[in-house]
């Protein structure tokens, strides 16, 4: 597809191929969370290990991501689109026969590999598609479809696992992943003008250098600690990876990432609010499943119907703020969901050992109502600023952004959380001991071990949530700076403009 689409006539069946790949990838990628266990088991491997299913994904995406802006530019729509299918068809067909870790792990990262360009490809065109007064609502739908994939995969999982063998969760998806590559296959007609760009390739291995050592650092740090060299001295050579990396683009005619999308200041004020809220998310992502099955001992199936009714309301949400987004602006919806996200956040530092089912249940729900006004319409204000040949490049940027600061929100709240546990936990004992008339027995020294590092991991989780109160209200502050977006002037454009009136006024 060139990039200069007749906005007037939005491609609806490309569009609808490549948000059915999008939800199934996007589905794929909850579906796993909950099997961790049973595949910890059934191939013998340990916490730290198994984790890489998740530390692996995100680095391959991160790797991957900032590397769309060169392809969408390159390649047609059609042969991107097969390519990200076809790559995430054959990880799942690996994962799902793999019967040693490596392989299973292998299979996932080649799924990284498909999710990755998938996701900014189905953003450019939505971008290039509709005008920017309808452009909230096409983003709505499609919000819809990012939404409802991962409010299914949690309960869909822990089905799957409590009933089948957890390789059927690769099964499941294997034929619908088959049937829309060869949908795609068929429908998808577009051609591309063919474009003389040549990928730098050393601006290929700084951006992996760069965004690899920040992923593989802040992924690390939850497990190994931040006095790990395997957490800084990744975090060490990003950093300069990246400045080098950002350097580079900076000079380049044709930058591979254009860091220019940050001279608009509503994008450069969107991606910032985006990366903050992402950090404040993932508290509830991460830290309220800790909850709820290791303290409270709640099955992985009933976990995930917990969080079922926040996550569907949040994708029933999307279309509507989609609607109210073109109607009102980004900056009241945002105020207003970063209002309701920072008081449902303080609500989730109060947790106690008898905060019912119900109340966990109603308060996610309200807090994911809150979430589902600040995402997309933040992000779209932020992109309707750029001018039309900055869209692959201002998506791969908040894309790239996006999993950089999801891993750095992991890090920093499970650090929190391990170690006001760490320091609870001597106080309690301390406490206990010192309220002790008598020596107590082994059995009543082992009871009340366990009872404090409960009480210990509860008020960690708390502590942590209260972190996250903070991290929020930041984004809400910057929330009052948005202003209502319109698409600015290509500065290359003005260039050419000028230099043609200076040659005219030289003739």
């Amino acid at each position: 597809m060139d990039q200069k689409i007749d906005a007037t006539k939005p491609p609806y069946g490309i569009i609808a191929v490549l948000m059915v790949g999008a939800f199934i990838a996007f589905l794929n990628n909850t579906l796993l969370n909950i099997a961790l266990p049973s595949i910890m088991e059934d191939l013998h491997v340990g916490a730290s290990t198994v984790q890489w299913m998740t530390t692996g994904f995100q680095l391959v995406s991160g790797v991957l991501i900032p590397a769309t802006a060169f392809l969408i530019e390159k390649y047609s729509v059609r042969r991107l689109f097969l390519a990200a299918m076809g790559l995430f068809t054959l990880g799942t067909i690996l994962a799902g026969t793999a019967h040693v870790f490596p392989l299973l792990l292998s299979g996932r990262m080649v799924q990284a590999a498909g999710t990755a360009i998938m996701m900014p490809l189905l953003m450019n065109v939505m971008l290039v598609s509709f005008p920017i007064e309808k452009r909230g609502t096409a983003m709505g739908f499609f919000g819809l479809i990012m939404m409802a994939a991962p409010s299914i995969g949690p309960t869909l999982s822990g089905w799957i696992v409590e009933h089948y063998d957890w390789r059927m969760l690769f099964h499941f998806v294997t034929p619908i992943a088959v049937t829309v590559f060869v949908l795609g296959f068929f429908l998808l007609k577009d051609k591309k003008a063919k474009v003389d760009i040549r990928l730098d390739f050393a601006s290929l291995l700084l951006s992996t250098i760069g965004f690899g050592g920040l992923l593989y650092g802040f992924s690390s740090a939850g497990d190994k600690g931040w006095g790990s060299p395997h957490v800084y001295l990744p975090i060490i050579i990003g950093v300069i990876g990246l400045v080098i990396f950002i350097t580079r683009q900076n000079k380049a005619e044709r930058p591979m990432l254009n860091f220019g999308v940050f001279r608009f200041p509503m994008f450069a004020l969107s991606a910032t609010i985006t990366m903050v809220v992402n950090m404040a998310l993932f508290s509830g992502m991460l830290l309220l499943p800790i909850y709820v099955q290791t303290i409270r001992g709640i099955s992985p199936l009933e976990a995930g119907i917990l969080m079922l009714p926040g996550a569907l309301l949040m994708a029933v949400m999307s279309p509507i703020t989609g609607k109210l987004f073109d109607k009102f602006g980004g900056r009241i919806l945002a105020i207003i969901g970063l209002s309701i996200t920072v008081i449902t956040t303080y609500l989730f530092s109060q947790l106690t050992l008898e905060t019912t089912y119900g109340h966990l249940m109603v308060l996610y729900s309200v807090r994911m109502f809150g979430m589902s006004m600040v995402m997309m319409p933040v992000s779209t204000n932020g992109l309707n600023q750029l001018p039309r040949r900055f869209y692959p490049h201002g998506t791969a940027m908040n894309n790239t952004l996006n999993q950089v600061s999801g891993a750095i929100g992991t890090a920093l709240l499970v650090t929190v959380m391990s170690m006001r546990t760490e320091t609870h936990a001597t106080e309690l004992a301390a406490e206990a001991m010192k309220n002790a008339t008598a020596q107590p027995t082994a059995a009543a020294m082992a009871e009340m071990e366990q009872q404090i590092q409960m009480q210990a991991m509860l008020a960690g989780i708390n502590d942590s949530f209260f972190v996250a109160t903070f991290i929020a209200a930041v984004a809400l502050i910057l929330a009052f700076f948005i202003k209502r977006a319109t698409q600015a002037e290509d500065p290359l454009e003005e260039k050419q403009v000028k230099k043609k009136v200076t040659t005219a006024k030289l003739v």
